[in-house]
């Protein structure tokens, strides 16, 4: 994956392209991959890193849904406990099959969310990852140790999937380039062209240069995310707003708050939302919040009532209290929601997707989760072919094995997230003294792993190394701070870049960190 011969080929060409693909999270590469995978041309165009917003920030969880349960809403669940199993299958290697812990306080709550996740284990049927039981108050607290005791009754546990959600971004990139679309990051798109008023293309420009590219498809798909409204606006200034944008809040604690390998879920905080705390990369991760936002931005900040609220909840369920001081890091992420007329409030609208085509042709694909990425993606190369006249072609995703696959990958440690990639990665660092080495005492990332961003996974700036290729900014973010310099002179070699490039990166950096300390 070379973004620069990939420019060069998008200068050169004059082909029209089938599909042109706006967004490069988790709908948008699942659209690339999809539409690639049937043979049709495709060009995805990101205006920062692939999976920059909220696609690398989510709570890491593949899952059903167990509020959409408690919902009623069924279809949701089914689809989305079908479509994490077939992750699993097509991704092992950053899939986890991880046990949840709900505590039970109150007498009733055995019984009624023990007979809910047995409903949950039944839709998943021959995909399920194990079945869920009622335990003891003593087994409860085999698995959870810092669980808080007073009041404990019992508990439920049941079994859902984790990922990584920026690694699988990446993986999904290159799935995309195997199958011989063009996934380009720093490409925004600043306008729609038009033939006859219907969308035929769209004008870019390349954020490293400047250059502006004209660049025709048959169809043009919007997966901006929380950005779709801005797309649509190129399309018609005056199109209704789709997007209800939601601020959702993370923050991440040492492991020592958590031990073991099973994760805590609160069905039903102050907020009606529910609350998970899980052990992810040897760290915490506690979340989330529902706030609604104004209006979306590529760096959302966590407001301090949300930080309260997390740190709050965590105290309720474990029996070490964090403080502010023992936040490692904290993260904020905007959901675009489907908007209702019906509702105002977030954590009560849709996480289901929303496909719509405009009078002109421009087809949008907003909503849905990380979980049903691929689902979403199928149903928009399904519509989008039949409006650009193409060969109907099946979708090949269900079984497609994605870039990266690999089962027992945990064998390949340190390098297990890169799946089949790791014995390159081992091959790499094995070329030079130093390439082994730990970049920081409290990161478990290694200079061999920059050096691999930078050339085969089209890493272009210190933030896309430290945030979503390795994961130094949300494990630990004044240690990706500490950093920074190295790993900037490490990217300038790789890049060509000179001292100026690399200091301004650095800067840029810091300042950008800084947001996910706290105090």
């Amino acid at each position: 994956m070379n973004r620069e011969e990939m420019l060069k080929e998008l200068k050169e060409s004059t082909k029209i392209w089938d599909f042109i693909v706006i967004g490069g999270g988790a709908t948008g590469l699942g659209v690339a991959v999809d539409a690639a995978s049937r043979g049709y041309r495709t060009l995805l165009l990101e205006q920062g890193d692939f999976a920059q917003g909220t696609s690398g920030r989510s709570t890491k969880l593949i899952h059903g849904g167990v509020r959409y349960l408690q919902q009623g809403n069924l279809s949701l669940v089914l689809e989305a406990l079908r479509e994490r199993g077939l992750l699993r299958q097509n991704a092992p290697h950053l899939f986890r099959n991880m046990p949840f812990i709900v505590p039970n306080y109150a007498w009733w709550e055995g019984p009624f969310y023990g007979i809910g996740l047995r409903l949950y284990d039944l839709l998943a049927g021959k995909l399920g990852l194990g079945p869920s039981k009622n335990l003891s108050r003593e087994e409860v607290l085999e698995h959870i140790p810092t669980l808080e005791p007073e009041g404990l009754r019992g508990g439920v546990i049941y079994y859902d999937g984790q990922f990584d959600d920026a690694r699988l971004a990446v993986n999904l990139a290159q799935s995309a380039a195997d199958l011989s679309a063009f996934p380009i990051n720093y490409m925004r798109v600043t306008a729609l062209r038009k033939s006859n008023q219907i969308v035929c293309g769209v004008i870019a420009e390349d954020r490293e240069t400047g250059e502006h590219y004209e660049l025709n498809a048959r169809a043009v798909i919007n997966a901006a995310g929380p950005f779709a409204d801005e797309i649509c606006r190129m399309d018609n200034p005056n199109a209704a707003e789709m997007i209800a944008p939601s601020q959702g809040v993370h923050i991440v604690l040492d492991k020592s708050f958590l031990p073991g390998d099973s994760a805590i879920m609160v069905p039903h905080t102050d907020d009606g939302r529910v609350l998970f705390a899980i052990p992810w990369h040897e760290r915490v991760l506690i979340g989330t919040t529902d706030t609604p936002v104004k209006s979306p931005e590529l760096e959302p900040r966590p407001l301090p009532e949300e930080i309260e609220f997390l740190l709050t909840h965590a105290a309720r369920y474990l029996t070490q209290d964090p403080v502010p001081a023992d936040v490692l890091s904290v993260f904020a992420g905007i959901r675009p929601l489907v908007k209702s007329v019906e509702s105002a409030d977030t954590a009560a609208l849709s996480r289901d997707h929303l496909l719509m085509i405009s009078p002109s042709g421009l087809v949008t694909i907003t909503g849905g989760k990380w979980t049903t990425y691929r689902k979403m993606a199928e149903d928009t190369v399904n519509e989008a072919a039949i409006l650009a006249g193409l060969d109907e072609r099946p979708c090949r995703t269900e079984n497609l094995r994605l870039h990266g696959w690999l089962k027992n990958a945990e064998a390949m440690k340190p390098w297990q997230v890169f799946g089949s990639d790791a014995p390159a990665i081992r091959k790499l660092c094995r070329e030079k003294n130093g390439y082994g080495e730990l970049l920081h005492p409290e990161l478990p990332y290694r200079v061999v792993e920059i050096i691999w961003a930078a050339r085969m996974e089209m890493a272009r700036t210190l933030e896309d190394v430290l945030s979503r290729r390795t994961r130094a900014l949300i494990l630990n973010a004044r240690a990706s701070m500490e950093i920074a310099p190295k790993v900037a002179r490490i990217m300038g070699r790789e890049l060509d870049r000179g001292r100026k490039w690399e200091k301004m990166q650095v800067e840029q950096y810091l300042e950008l960190a800084r947001n996910y300390v706290l105090g």
